[in-house]
Formats: C-alpha cells, sequence, structure tokens
C-alpha cells in the first residue's frame, strides 16, 4: 500500500528505499499534504450529510456513507505518511509500521468494494425484474456491506505478515535511516503478496464493474425510458475517477511481481527494480487522491443544490439518487403496461406517454 518500498528486501541484495529519491519523496509529501487538508474534512462532511440530514436512507446512500467513512479513514492517517516522507525515516516503530500498512490496504479494499456494490445494485434495479430487484432491501444490503468489511480485513492480512522496519544506510551521507518496508524473503512471497493485491484489488472489481455496466446500457437501450438517472451518472463517475488513480499503483505492483521472474543481478531486473523504487512514493500518493476526490465530485454534483439547500446540498444529492431507483421502477412498470396495450391492438398507451413526460 502506499510509500511502500519499490524492492523487496530479504532476497539477498539492496535497492534504493522508498525515501531515497529526494524529488519523489518532496512531491508524494506534498500530494499527501494536500490530500489530507481536503479529504478529511470532505469526507467527514458526507458522513455528517447523510447522519443528520437524511432520514430515508436508499441502498445507494448506505453504500456512498461506508465509502466515505473507508476513504475519510484512509485520509486521517495520512498524516503519519506526511511525517514519514518529509522526515524520510520511519520514527513510528515496527507495531505502527505494520499496523498502519495494514489499516490502508483494508481501506483500499473496502473503497473498490463499495463502488463494486454500487454498479451490481444499480445493475439489479435496472436489469432484473422488479420482484428481483425488489428483494434487495436495505436490511439485506447492510448485511453484504458487514461481510464486505469481514473480507477487506481478512484479505488484508499480507501487509501485517510482510511488513518490517530496517536499516537502510545512505553511502552518500553516511547516515543510517529507518524505513517502513515490505519484506518478502522469497521471491514467491512478492509474486502472491502483489498480484493478490493488483488482482483482489483492481482486476476483479473492475471486471464486475465493467460487466454490470454493459448490461445496464444494453437494458437502456431496449427500453423507450433512455434518460441516465442521476445515480448511474454519480456512480459512474466513482467508478471512471477511482480506477484514474489507482492504475499507476497497480501498474508498479505488476512490474515487481515481473522483476521476479529474470534472475537476480540481470539487467531487466535491476531496471524493473529501479522504476519501481523510484516511482513508488508519487503513485502511492496519486492512489490517495481518490480517497479526497470524491467530495470535491459529489460537490460538483450537487452545485445546483448549494444556492437552494446550504450546507444540505448533499443531502439533496443523496436523496435524489434515492428517487432515482423509485422512478427506474416506475418505469419499468409502464413499460409493461405499454406492451400489455400493445399485444392488445390498443396503440400508444396514455399512461406511457404521462409517465414519459413526468420523468
Amino acid at each position: 500500500m502506499p510509500v511502500s518500498n519499490g524492492t523487496e528486501h530479504g532476497l539477498g541484495h539492496k535497492d534504493d528505499s522508498p525515501v531515497s529519491n529526494d524529488n519523489a519523496t518532496v512531491l508524494g509529501a506534498l500530494i499527501l499534504s494536500l490530500v489530507f487538508l481536503v479529504g478529511v474534512p470532505g469526507n467527514l462532511f458526507i458522513a455528517w450529510s447523510i447522519l443528520a440530514r437524511i432520514k430515508q436512507r436508499s441502498v445507494t446512500t448506505l453504500l456512498i456513507f461506508n465509502l466515505a467513512c473507508a476513504d475519510g479513514f484512509l485520509m486521517a492517517i495520512t498524516i503519519f505518511f506526511i511525517v514519514y516522507l518529509a522526515k524520510q525515516t520511519w520514527v513510528f516503530g515496527e507495531a505502527m509500521c505494520k499496523a498502519l500498512f495494514y489499516l490502508c490496504n483494508t481501506n483500499m479494499y473496502a473503497s473498490i468494494f463499495m463502488i463494486t456494490l454500487m454498479s451490481v445494485h444499480r445493475m439489479v434495479v435496472v436489469v432484473l425484474p422488479r420482484r428481483v430487484s425488489s428483494k434487495v432491501s436495505r436490511k439485506i444490503m447492510k448485511r453484504v456491506i458487514v461481510g464486505t468489511w469481514a473480507l477487506v480485513m481478512v484479505i488484508s492480512i499480507p501487509s501485517l505478515v510482510f511488513r518490517g522496519v530496517r536499516e537502510d544506510n545512505d553511502d552518500g551521507w553516511n547516515t543510517t535511516k529507518l524505513v517502513c518496508v515490505a519484506n518478502h524473503t522469497l521471491p514467491q512471497h512478492v509474486r502472491f503478496h502483489y498480484a493478490l493485491e493488483t488482482t483482489a484489488g483492481f482486476i476483479l472489481p473492475y471486471a464486475v464493474i465493467i460487466t454490470c455496466y454493459v448490461l445496464i446500457l444494453r437494458r437502456l437501450r431496449k427500453t423507450q425510458f433512455r434518460r441516465k438517472v442521476r445515480s448511474e451518472k454519480l456512480i459512474l463517475a466513482i467508478v471512471v475517477m477511482f480506477g484514474l488513480f489507482w492504475l499507476p499503483y497497480h501498474v508498479i505492483n505488476m512490474l515487481q511481481v515481473a522483476a521476479q521472474w529474470y534472475p537476480e543481478g540481470s539487467e531487466a531486473r535491476e531496471t524493473l527494480d529501479k522504476i519501481s523504487s523510484n516511482s513508488r512514493a508519487v503513485t502511492s500518493a496519486l492512489a490517495f487522491i481518490s480517497s479526497c476526490a470524491n467530495p470535491i465530485l459529489y460537490t460538483f454534483a450537487g452545485k445546483s443544490y448549494i444556492r437552494q439547500n446550504g450546507f444540505a446540498f448533499m443531502a439533496r444529492l443523496f436523496e435524489g439518487t434515492s428517487l432515482d431507483q423509485t422512478r427506474t421502477k416506475k418505469n419499468k412498470d409502464t413499460e409493461g403496461l405499454s406492451n400489455a396495450d400493445s399485444t392488445n391492438g390498443a396503440g400508444p398507451p396514455l399512461i406511457s406517454a404521462k409517465m414519459a413526460d413526468k420523468h
């Protein structure tokens, strides 16, 4: 997870530490500082808007609340990584090294899984018959969310196992630094750790998300109600933004995995290790941006409510996503009436026309 080592120590060779590249370290610290200042109050405001302003919370709102909690907690602990990059030495001890990176991974998985659940839920509402989608109640979704948090806590365990503090000698300045780095004793550990992180935290979720939106688009093309509802637009924007900011991080993961297939000391392995080491601080900091970007995204999406509702604009935006779900179900009912009337030779139904004008 963030600010991790670009190469794996304990495999019989020494490489650059995650804070050895001054330019990347300064840039990473700057990005994390901005992320902290925006992300912490932004996600707290989202959580407060949902808890204090919304009485009837839709499934989408519950998922957005959990996403804000995951992102907000991740933003809160960035202060430790800012200090790490600024001092260029780890001052928080072995236990904090393991715990903080474990929490980072937990919230990374939680964020993408919540976004995946949003996409699956929208697919169920839009694509599946009403008798199926109506069963996806808030009570069921709450159980799914609890199960999701339990799952992410389990699959983040490698961050506890493969993480530790070691001394790193800086020959140029004749000093010794403490660095919190991944500590894999075998090449197989490297491949398992980072392949799991990228597969479970990026590839598989995005495969599910893309499948959901393909099904949604196919469904919308078959119906006369082609207006894109607010929740589809908002969730799709969250998905795209998450992918853009996390893709560089997972590319570096795959470069580290690829490096382990080359013999130790080979030119290809040294090149991949160097790229990973020099890029980790920046790509990890970019990954953090996705967690502070959502409040900004919601603000732009709900700007039409700001003048009328003031600080309650975020609640009005999320209430709108709940209304979209109701509208989608109404549209399905109307479509069914339209098909029945057409079969009876009654021509375009008046009800359908009224519903189309209404929505």
